[in-house]
């Protein structure tokens, strides 16, 4: 008997919960949207900031979670033992390749320098044909705003064609991004 196979979503975030309430506030219903759909949260694993609230959201909805922490982070983010897969890497790099190879869609929420190194490495990968799961910026209280004004200004610049800004995908609100996955999901689980 073969089982269905689930849609799996990456969500890259801040350890923190960040200076706007509606950080917070996204990042839990993201959590709460997964759950309802039946699909599976991969992320960093932390129990803190908005990979907690994420995380959290997910589990109390009955949500499947696939937490992926290196090591050295398991005291700082405070790692989340209680998920329905847990994995400990040796470094970052495995947890960003795990994270990935687990993945059907990324989604990358507001966060620091961690996400920004995630969500650069996808869209490298993406930019070079690596793969084509999509890229969906949520972008929150207009967080991501200056990232996307920063591509345009890359792109002006000579450093990247245009078809940039076509790897990525950017979300005005959860509803907004729920519909994009839920399109995804139909495409990749068809």
């Amino acid at each position: 008997m073969s089982t269905k196979p689930v849609f799996s979503v990456c969500v890259y975030c801040g350890s923190r919960s960040g200076a706007r309430p509606e950080y917070e506030t996204a990042a839990t219903a993201v959590g709460q949207a997964l759950a309802a759909k039946g699909w599976r949260l991969v992320y960093g694993a932390g129990d803190v900031g908005l990979m907690g609230a994420v995380a959290r959201a997910a589990q109390t909805g009955g949500g499947a979670t696939f937490g992926v922490i290196p090591q050295h982070l398991l005291d700082w983010e405070v790692g989340k033992t209680d998920l329905t897969q847990y994995i400990v890497t040796e470094n970052m790099h495995e947890r960003k390749k795990v994270m990935y190879m687990n993945s059907d869609a990324i989604v990358v929420l507001p966060g620091g320098a961690g996400s920004l190194d995630e969500f650069f490495e996808v869209l490298t990968w993406r930019q070079l044909g690596l793969h084509s799961k999509p890229i969906f910026l949520l972008n929150t209280a207009s967080y991501w705003t200056p990232l996307m004004q920063l591509m345009q200004h890359v792109i002006a610049e000579g450093f990247a064609d245009a078809s940039l800004l076509d790897y990525v995908e950017e979300m005005p609100d959860v509803a907004a991004l729920s519909a994009a996955l839920e399109a995804r999901s139909r495409e990749i689980l068809a």
